[in-house]
């Protein structure tokens, strides 16, 4: 199966959307893919989150929309069935992980201690989210698993700041990172889709080429 890494290799930041109106939905993906991160997380924490990923499917092709919080195999299908291309969860267990290996779509099941990264390794899975990343050893700890565990690969979420994006991408066992500082709660309640896409054109360019890794 596809990694979710190799969804848009060539985008650094997943955003990580909280949609409290559906109607926003599209103009803030355009915005996030005009800035060049069209690999977006829309969380299922809100009423509107399903109708959003929806719309920005239907209504945004170039982006590349994925379902977050993902928890419960009752929220793969919903996810799926509103168009998500790719699921993340917070956490994992067997069943959730069942779901979504049946979703056929890629998936980042959530790990933040050596035991989970390899009982997924066990299960054939090597792409996962690491998370909440910050609160769980940030870079020195991922730095400390390329050793052992080469062969996993993170999307560090949680606490990631455009400060601290760079030493995580400059790690080699990291794809991408996800973070929410290109999306500002004033920006999104002014509906200023022209700051988002300022802020989403930094973060694209924080990616740190192969060859300086």
């Amino acid at each position: 199966m596809t990694s979710v890494f190799d969804l848009a290799p060539e985008a650094p930041v997943v955003p990580v959307v909280v949609i409290e109106d559906a109607t926003d939905a599209v103009p803030l993906a355009r915005a996030l893919v005009a800035g060049g991160l069209p690999l977006i997380e829309v969380t299922l924490r809100t009423p509107a989150a399903l109708d959003a990923l929806r719309a920005i499917a239907d209504g945004v092709p170039e982006a590349v929309v994925g379902a977050g919080t993902v928890v419960s195999a009752a929220g793969v299908a919903d996810a799926v069935g509103a168009g998500a291309r790719f699921l993340v969860s917070p956490g994992w267990t067997e069943r959730l992980l069942g779901a979504m290996r049946e979703s056929g779509v890629p998936f980042l099941p959530g790990v933040s201690t050596v035991s989970e990264v390899v009982a997924l390794l066990e299960r054939g899975v090597d792409a996962m989210k690491f998370f909440p990343a910050e609160a769980a050893g940030g870079v020195p700890y991922l730095k400390s698993l390329a050793g052992p565990l080469p062969q996993a690969r993170f999307c560090p979420t949680g606490g990631v700041s455009a400060a601290s994006a760079p030493a995580y991408l400059a790690l080699p066992n990291v794809g991408c990172v996800g973070g929410t500082w290109m999306l500002p709660p004033d920006a999104l309640a002014a509906r200023d889709w022209a700051r988002v896409e300022s802020l989403a054109r930094e973060a694209s360019a924080l990616r740190v080429p192969v060859s300086g890794r």
